[in-house]
């Protein structure tokens, strides 16, 4: 089965083309990083009308590389929450009038649902049940993936996500973005222990996440290094940022997976292309007997494929979309549309 694919929830507009949920037949994206580098993050007014310029091309080639015509496509799956409104509008627009010309049926999908689905692609052999991490710019959630299509929400982030932290704190040291990226890069060379950090916890509440304290830290001690013509080492500062993160990452995850009996541990989100939070993710692992999966790099961000994967197993639920679908800009991951 053939599943043409639509994504274009935040900045990037991308098609894929996959068939039975895990091969690949083709994958574009048309990135609009460069452009909102000028303005240091995405702004969405741009983002959606570069969706609107791109969208029609990129699908023309997906289905070009795939070696497919629309009479191949058996459902075309689109991203139509969570996400930036404008953006998401784009493409769930374009998906309706695909499926009224060519008669498919429509499959809404959503994009944490499709983030956890990379890993589909990544390794054949993962099936549910196993947990989750999922940590991107907007969402930090820790699931539990019982079936494909069946989630529960064991915790999530209370403010601030873990991607946005490390973004703004990025910024706050003068990184360009994209933030999460150079920071990774920059503090390489740095000692983690170089900045004494809070330790965030939400009272009550052991597996969810709150990172704005440690956002509010680095702008803080950036503000009054300046004030005292004193320099931040960023290498440093940045290094220290990312093990604050990815330590509670990591130990809540690990705590959820002991107290609901999980052996299988999924990453996903953009923040799973972290060089720190694979490798910290790896060892709890390994000491903890688990079985860790990861997507490729080139399937940690925003991309249709991971959209296509997803939208298969929706689809074989019996999950339906009618022309009148709207997008969500927010929208539970264990809600249906």
């Amino acid at each position: 089965m053939k599943v043409l694919a639509i994504e274009s929830s935040c900045d990037e507009t991308a098609t894929a083309v996959v068939e039975d949920g895990r091969v690949v037949l083709s994958s574009v994206i048309a990135s609009q990083v460069e452009e909102h580098k000028l303005y240091g993050g995405v702004v969405p007014e741009i983002a959606s009308r570069r969706h609107a310029e791109a969208i029609s091309k990129i699908t023309a080639q997906a289905l070009l590389d795939a070696g497919c015509t629309m009479d191949d496509i058996d459902a075309i799956a689109v991203t139509a929450a969570p996400g930036l409104i404008g953006a998401l509008l784009v493409g769930v627009n374009f998906a309706k009038g695909l499926a009224l010309k060519y008669d498919k049926p429509l499959v809404p999908v959503h994009h944490l649902r499709s983030h956890i689905a990379s890993n589909y692609l990544t390794s054949l052999d993962l099936e549910p049940p196993f947990l989750a991490l999922v940590v991107s710019g907007g969402h930090t959630h820790l699931v539990e993936v019982k079936s494909y299509t069946d989630y529960n929400i064991i915790g999530c982030t209370r403010d601030d996500a873990a991607g946005e932290c490390m973004d703004k704190s990025a910024r706050t040291l003068g990184l360009p973005y994209p933030g999460g990226l150079n920071l990774d890069r920059e503090a390489k060379d740095g000692n983690p222990q170089a900045y004494k950090m809070p330790h965030p916890h939400v009272e009550g509440a052991p597996y969810d996440f709150s990172f704005s304290g440690l956002k509010t830290f680095v702008i803080n001690t950036v503000h009054n290094c300046e004030q005292k013509g004193e320099t931040v080492d960023v290498a440093d500062m940045g290094a220290s940022v990312i093990n604050a993160v990815v330590t509670c990452l990591v130990e809540n995850t690990e705590k959820a997976a002991k107290e609901f009996g999980y052996k299988k541990i999924v990453l996903a989100g953009g923040v799973s292309a972290n060089s720190v939070l694979r490798a910290r993710m790896d060892d709890c692992c390994k000491r903890n007997g688990f079985e860790l999966f990861m997507p490729e790099l080139k399937l940690c961000g925003d991309n249709a494929a991971m959209v296509g994967a997803q939208g298969y197993y929706e689809f074989m639920a019996g999950r339906r979309a009618s022309l009148d679908l709207n997008a969500r800009a927010t929208m539970p991951i264990n809600e249906e549309f």
